[in-house]
């Protein structure tokens, strides 16, 4: 949620300053990663007409989780030991058929067990 700019939970104080401060950071990160996608790449048109919330760059961070959710989920994951399982069935194309993890909370190896990430926070 933080990453896609949609962490709701603004806690205490001194964790608001923490978390404002992480904001602050992930702004920084995406803006560099715009300039470099509006400036030096063949498709900078196509780029500036798709993110045009130059803010927050709420767009860029959406598209920058959906290409690397797995990779993060893995590497979140790395250290988890073998028998770790997810806290319920997620593995799977349905609810009826889905199983927890079978190993380091992934699902056939690398795959993320869950789409809660994209479920609103309020609702999880």
């Amino acid at each position: 949620d933080m990453v896609r700019g949609r962490d709701l939970y603004r806690g205490n104080t001194k964790e608001r300053k923490k978390r404002d401060k992480l904001e602050e950071n992930l702004q920084k990160i995406f803006r560099d990663i715009y300039n470099e996608l509006t400036t030096s790449r063949k498709k900078s048109a196509e780029a500036k007409a798709r993110y045009k919330d130059t803010d927050n760059y709420y767009e860029l961070r959406e598209d920058w989780w959906a290409a690397n959710r797995a990779k993060v989920w893995e590497a979140l994951t790395c250290d988890a030991s073998d028998d770790s399982k997810y806290f319920r069935g997620t593995c799977g194309s349905n609810a009826k058929t889905a199983i927890r993890t079978p190993s380091q909370c992934r699902c056939n190896g690398d795959q993320v067990p869950t789409y809660f990430d994209y479920v609103p926070q309020y609702l999880r």
